[in-house]
């Protein structure tokens, strides 16, 4: 009796996974975490090459004195300073050494890419997917 008591376990194991997720669900947790994360000062990015995102990069706002610059990187890795611009490009390069290139990767997100590093960043892209 004890060893088919185990052999339905598998199939209430089976039957307990046979749910689909729910989409819906799964994207507003991530957009929460998204969000949380932002709050906390961290972004997504991909450094020194790396093909994958990921949210351990700090984002810090600072005044300069030609407006607004965002301190972006990772402590181990080293920081990019990119100044806000108010003429539609998003960001550019503070430093003036490599020029950041910009592009709108969702609604409300941009990507910057500067040399090996790309940062994903909030931005107001007017609703443009």
């Amino acid at each position: 009796m004890r060893i088919t008591g185990l052999a339905a376990l598998p199939l209430l194991l089976l039957a307990a996974c046979s749910d689909k997720p729910n989409n819906a669900d799964i994207a507003a947790a991530e957009a929460k975490q998204s969000r949380d994360a932002a709050n906390d000062g961290r972004i997504e990015c991909a450094l020194e090459g790396a093909k994958l995102f990921d949210r351990t990069c700090t984002v810090q706002e600072m005044s300069g004195a030609e407006g607004a610059v965002l301190v972006v990187g990772r402590s181990d890795v080293g920081y990019r300073r990119l100044q806000i611009t108010t003429d539609g490009r998003g960001v550019i390069s503070a430093d003036g050494a490599e020029v950041a290139n910009v592009s709108i990767v969702g609604e409300g997100v941009i990507e910057v890419a500067i040399g090996n590093d790309r940062y994903r960043l909030p931005a107001d892209t007017g609703g443009v997917d």
